[in-house]
Order: C-alpha cells, then sequence, then structure tokens
C-alpha cells in the first residue's frame, strides 16, 4: 500500500498514513472549507469529514485524529490556513 508523508507547519515530525485514507480526508477538508468568510471553526470539522466521507471508513480508525493530522498536513502544504487572531480555531481554504 502506498503512503504518504505528513507534513506538519511548525516543521516537527508527522506520521505517515495510507494515501487513500489521505485522498479521502484531504478532499472532504477541502469540500467543506469556503476561500472567504468566517470560516469553519476546528472543532466542527470532524463533523465536516464524517458527512463527506464513507462511513465505513472510520471502521477501526480515529477520525479525529486523521482529521487533525491531516489538517495539519494542509496547513503545511499552504492549502488551507487559520483565520489569523480567532479563538477558537477558525480555518479557510486558500
Amino acid at each position: 500500500m502506498a503512503k504518504v508523508q505528513m507534513q506538519h507547519p511548525e516543521g516537527r515530525k508527522a506520521p505517515s498514513i495510507e494515501e487513500s485514507m489521505y485522498e479521502a480526508v484531504r478532499s472532504a477538508i477541502l469540500a467543506a472549507l469556503p476561500r472567504s468568510g468566517p470560516g469553519v471553526a476546528f472543532r466542527d470539522l470532524s463533523e465536516e469529514v464524517a458527512a463527506r466521507t464513507p462511513a465505513g471508513l472510520w471502521s477501526g480508525a480515529s477520525l479525529g485524529w486523521y482529521t487533525t493530522v491531516v489538517k495539519l498536513d494542509l496547513e503545511a502544504r499552504d492549502e488551507i490556513y487559520r483565520v489569523p487572531e480567532v479563538v477558537p480555531q477558525r480555518l479557510l481554504r486558500r
């Protein structure tokens, strides 16, 4: 199985995950995030990913963990970003 090496926006060590899981979560995150406006709260992102992926994908896998790891990777790759100076964290797509 092909794997994707994750990146971290702060340069920390990041795991590798299966390419099929990466693509499913990446696509769901990008579909959920708007390019403008207030963005999506990070706390709601897992629900957005769950709504946009097959339920069977999460059998034996942690939705929250995969969502967080891929979110950090997309930040490191500059595909998404945190809305500056907003708490709690909100996200937008580039």
